[in-house]
């Protein structure tokens, strides 16, 4: 029965993945319709004088950075005070923490809408010109991204050792470099996939950013969404070629790494290396 798994994955993968494929396809494809052509490079090159997709790239990628940073930092410190509640109050904050996550994109989007047009009409008030921009792009996108930070860093608490903290400090380190040279490394995991899931929902994001965007600044995913009023040029899928193959090229590093660093431990553990050689690796 191995065959059927097989071809069940095989046509798994293919669902997932023929989009991306056909994507892909159309990037060289010297029409811009979808008729075939020709070859060509000719998206690509164009995709670097396009200044309206380069700004939107850019804004995507300063706003992702910025808002996970912001994020991480926000959710880490929050995560860190929920694990030291109890009872029912850490019950209701964490039925908080929940609730962005829970709760329909369209509604954040709104919300966040309604809270910045009110927030400009009481700083135009006192002569404070705030318009939908970056700040309103950066403040919806970390907002949306804490949560996610904070579930990835409250199980690494809960599995760290307390005691590690406590010997640290007996050994001399003050609270501050028991809490940056202890704590804050074995919680490392959760904080890095914290950082990259809120980088991807961010990078991700459409509806919220809709809302929230301004004239001057918009989101690579509302540009793609303003051009499909019209016809989605085939620079967009030059662009998006180029991310999947960024992406996909980083991951492959990622576990080659993953993969070589484990085959260096297996091989340090049959040759009778001590702990300490393994752990500096």
């Amino acid at each position: 029965m191995r065959w059927i798994s097989k071809t069940y994955l095989g046509v798994f993968l293919a669902f997932l993945y023929a989009p991306i494929a056909i994507l892909i396809f159309y990037s060289f494809n010297e029409a811009k319709g979808r008729t075939f052509t020709g070859f060509t490079t000719k998206w690509y090159v164009e995709l670097f004088h396009d200044a309206a997709v380069f700004d939107a790239l850019m804004t995507t990628l300063i706003v992702a950075f910025v808002s996970a940073a912001v994020a991480t930092a926000m959710g880490t410190a929050a995560a860190i005070g929920l694990n030291k509640m109890n009872g029912r109050l850490k019950s209701v904050m964490m039925n908080f923490t929940y609730l962005p996550i829970i709760c329909p994109e369209i509604i954040l989007g709104v919300s966040f809408m309604l809270l910045f047009v009110s927030a400009r009409g009481v700083l135009s008030a006192v002569s404070i010109d705030f318009q939908f921009g970056w700040i309103t792009l950066i403040l919806s996108h970390i907002t949306f991204n804490v949560p996610f930070v904070i579930l990835n860093v409250l199980p690494k608490l809960r599995q760290m050792d307390k005691s590690l903290v406590d010997a640290a400090m007996d050994l001399g380190c003050n609270r501050w470099q028991a809490f940056s040279k202890v704590a804050i490394h074995e919680i490392k995991p959760g904080i890095i996939a914290g950082f990259l899931m809120a980088l991807t929902f961010s990078m991700d994001d459409f509806i919220i950013s809709y809302f929230t965007t301004g004239a001057k600044h918009q989101t690579l995913s509302v540009l793609i969404y303003s051009m499909t009023k019209r016809r989605v040029s085939p620079e967009i899928n030059a662009l998006s070629t180029l991310i999947f193959v960024v992406v996909l090229t980083v991951l492959l590093i990622y576990n080659l790494m993953g993969w070589k660093k484990e085959k260096q431990l297996k091989m340090r553990r049959k040759g009778g290396g001590s702990f300490e050689e393994i752990d500096r690796m």
